[in-house]
Order: C-alpha cells, then structure tokens, then sequence
C-alpha cells in the first residue's frame, strides 16, 4: 500500500505569496508614515510663525530606495537643524565672549547678508558712531545719532543745522536670552510611531484584496 501526500494549494508558494505581501505593507507603511510626519512637521513650523522657507528645510526619505523589504525604514529631518532645535527645545543663549548679546531694534534694518545685523555691520554700512548708554533698569542700549527714514531706520543726518537730528536706540544689549519653546517636534514623532502598526495591517489587507 502506498500513501501519497499532497497538499494544495502549494504551501511554499503561499509563504513566498505572504512575505511579499508583508513585504510591500511595511514598505507602504514607511513610505506614508514618514510622509505624513514631514507634513505634521511643516504644519506645526508654519502654524508657530516660522514661515514656510524653514518649514521646507523639512525633509523625508524612506528605505530601501527601491523594491520591498520587511526591515523598511523611513527618515525625516530638517536642513537646518540649529534653528530648528533651538525652537524645539527653547535654549537659554548667551554671548560666546561673555559680554552682552546685540538685539537689533527695527531702525537698525536687517542685514545684507541675511539673519541678523550686527553692530560691526551697522556702522560700516551707514558711517555712523554706535555710542554704549548703560541702564541698571532694563536693557542697556547701543545708539547713535542720526534721522531716521521714511522706513524708521537711523541713517546718516546730512542737516548742517541739525534739524531732524535724533538719538535712536539701534541695539539692545542683554546678558542671555531664553528663547520660547515654539515647536514640540516629538509629540508628532511619537503619533508617527504610535500610527504605523495600524499603516501595516491596512496596507497589508488592502494588498489581499
């Protein structure tokens, strides 16, 4: 007597079938899951006042960079992660050298080279003589005297009566600032995380379908 043993379908066939299943879910998982925390990110940059320049520093990519794989992963960072992270954290920032930290006011203007100006720039820009008021109340101040424009910036006063002749504070001096928290980057981080269980099994049904 002969016994013959035969099992259909092929469950070899049916293994591979379901690995490659899992395979395209957990990439399809990733794939959205780091997507969708690049947006939560860009959203929550756009919504504190950060404007849309720094939320797009805010970049995702997901492995492998082609095919499938169980072991997927995927990647969201920022292209400009001081800033970023000073926001996200909130740091008390003080001056490298130990003196004071240079706030510009608006009538200093803004830098030509972008960022913030800085007293060194200020004067050799509009030839005038920043001169130090110390305040025991208060922030001590940087002025100078000049007029100020029709934009509300000091420049150089060509008056030879002095007519229109004001002191205007152009820096503020502090010993430290603390910057706000205005970003909470790990509260999103944690949803992400928390969701892609949830993107596997639909991603892995919706494959079976």
């Amino acid at each position: 007597m002969k016994l013959k043993l035969a099992i259909d379908p092929d469950i070899v066939a049916l293994m591979a079938a379901e690995v490659a299943a899992g395979e395209r879910a957990v990439t399809a998982a990733m794939r959205e899951a780091g997507t969708g925390l690049k947006s939560a990110w860009r959203t929550q940059i756009t919504g504190a006042g950060l404007g849309t320049r720094l939320a797009n520093s805010i970049r995702s990519a997901s492995f492998p960079k082609s095919g499938e794989s169980l072991n997927a992963a995927a990647l969201v960072w920022s292209n400009a992660p001081v800033i970023i992270g000073a926001h996200d954290t909130g740091p008390l920032i003080r001056s490298k050298n130990g003196f004071w930290l240079a706030i510009p006011t608006p009538a200093a203007g803004k830098s030509t080279r972008g960022g913030r100006i800085t007293p060194g720039e200020w004067e050799r820009r509009t030839g005038l003589r920043l001169r130090f008021i110390y305040r025991r109340r208060g922030p001590s101040l940087l002025v100078a005297e000049g007029r100020l424009n029709t934009k509300g910036r000091a420049v150089a006063s060509r008056s030879k009566t002095g007519r229109g002749v004001v002191t205007a504070p152009i820096f503020l001096l502090v010993p430290q600032v603390k910057l706000p928290k205005r970003l909470d980057l790990a509260r999103d981080a944690e949803r992400a995380a928390d969701g892609v269980p949830g993107l596997v099994v639909a991603n892995w049904v919706e494959g079976r379908a």
